[in-house]
């Protein structure tokens, strides 16, 4: 695990979270990462010309994930005063676009033998169970 973001959670003025700090950092940095892999998939995929129509989900989930992991780092970085509600919804958006954008990427490595796809597939799990785990570590 990087540890800036952990570094950066302990320096907080108010580190008080509903989440465990280290489960944090980990979920903050796989969120920061998935972001970075899937946009580079979804570049990659552009790159597969001969195969570009059969892609055009691919590339849409990609970017979606994309996006969607960058806001839940965002957001999860921000320790003053969080509301639970606001944090358990966007961690199940992300968990969701993981889950769809792992999918069709496995689908692509697997039959299509694309190996960006293969990498962001699992990037996207690494990401999926870390805001699995930050989503069971909350109260109901």
């Amino acid at each position: 695990m990087p540890q800036n973001t952990a570094r950066m959670l302990q320096t907080h003025p108010n580190p008080a979270s509903v989440f465990d700090q280290g489960a944090l950092a980990e979920c903050i940095d796989a969120c920061s990462e998935c972001e970075g892999v899937c946009t580079s998939c979804a570049d990659a995929c552009l790159g597969e010309q001969g195969h570009l129509m059969h892609l055009v989900h691919c590339i849409r989930l990609n970017l979606d994930c994309a996006d969607v992991c960058g806001t839940t780092g965002r957001i999860l970085s921000r320790l003053t005063q969080p509301d639970q509600n606001v944090l358990r919804a966007q961690l199940q958006a992300c968990l969701a676009a993981c889950q769809a954008c792992g999918n069709e990427c496995e689908m692509h490595a697997r039959d299509m033998n694309m190996q960006h796809c293969a990498v962001c597939a699992e990037s996207c799990r690494r990401c999926e169970q870390a805001c699995q785990h930050l989503l069971g570590s909350m109260s109901a």
